[in-house]
């Protein structure tokens, strides 16, 4: 395994919608194994494939609390609701951290890093985290849908 670079706003990648993802292979395999190092080495808890330059309908979740490691290729949101408003920050703009309102529950479809489609359910943080990847993939920014912005101060609470 290797460590990607993570790529920084404002570049192209990070506001393109991605392709999906036709070939599953160990070279697919292998770069989702390069991604969740990646993630846990930068302390992320998502991260998806244009933030390592890769133009590509994949994404990787582990939110730290037990509940494993998450891979969503080409995932689609087909059930949510609630609301929930709470922190983001993103690996791509370190440093920034704002309040976003989104869905309190997702049930998302996707294929896992063979190709076989699966539904999950989320709720809470988990939930928040798979959203704000999924935008990743379409070229949506969680600054984009900033509430407000935390100062420094906030943050060391």
């Amino acid at each position: 395994m290797s460590r990607l670079e993570i790529v920084k706003y404002p570049a192209e990648v990070l506001t393109t919608r991605c392709a999906l993802v036709q070939t599953f292979d160990k070279q697919l395999s292998s770069f989702i194994n390069d991604m969740f190092e990646t993630m846990e080495q930068a302390d992320g808890v998502g991260l998806a494939a244009p933030q390592v330059n890769e133009s590509k309908q994949i994404a990787v979740v582990d939110i730290g609390d037990g509940s494993g490691r998450f891979v969503f290729i080409n995932p689609v949101i087909i059930e949510e609701r609630g609301e929930q408003v709470g922190p983001e920050g993103c690996l791509s703009f370190p440093g920034l951290f704002g309040e976003v309102k989104r869905s309190e529950y997702v049930k998302v479809r996707a294929q896992n890093r063979k190709g076989k489609t699966f539904v999950l359910e989320a709720e809470g943080f988990f939930a928040r985290a798979i959203q704000h990847e999924i935008d990743h993939l379409h070229g949506i920014l969680f600054t984009e849908k900033v509430i407000r912005y935390y100062q420094d101060d906030e943050l060391q609470s």
